[in-house]
């Protein structure tokens, strides 16, 4: 299981993740009411998504023996409205076109590439976002949390 704790002040938009072994800033841009300290949570979704995704190729190439020298990966997103979507016959409010352009380097073939391409779309992150997930709410008082933190 991955978790992370995030931690906002009293004032101000930068939150501080703690992971297991980092810690990492995230912030809004000074016109969106930050201080623009760190990457945006939508740039660090995009960017944890792509290096995931480039991280599975690498791992299949290798052990397929391939010839990858290298990745990179461009992605952005956009919301749509749910009705006015193409193809969508949900009844979401919303749609996010998540847009991706993939470069591979090395002296692979069509069949290669085509095919770590594939296996690039099956990484932990972009099942997360692709599939449906549920959150699930625990609710912690104040005071609770205050004597957790403490016990650490």
């Amino acid at each position: 299981m991955s978790s992370a704790k995030v931690t906002l002040g009293e004032t101000g938009l930068q939150a501080t993740i703690q992971t297991a072994n980092h810690v990492i800033y995230a912030d809004e841009p000074i016109d969106d009411g930050g201080t623009d300290t760190g990457p945006s949570p939508t740039e660090m979704a995009m960017g944890a998504l792509g290096a995931c995704i480039a991280m599975t190729m690498r791992l299949y190439a290798e052990r397929k023996g391939w010839a990858l020298e290298g990745v990179e990966i461009e992605l952005s997103f956009e919301r749509f409205s749910g009705k006015d979507y193409e193809g969508h016959a949900g009844d979401d409010r919303y749609v996010h076109e998540i847009r991706k352009a993939i470069t591979l380097h090395g002296p692979l073939t069509d069949e290669q590439r085509n095919r770590i391409k594939e296996i690039g779309a099956k990484c932990p992150v972009h099942r997360l976002i692709a599939t449906p997930s549920y959150f699930v709410d625990q609710a912690i008082a104040e005071d609770q949390a205050e004597s957790e933190s403490s016990d650490n």
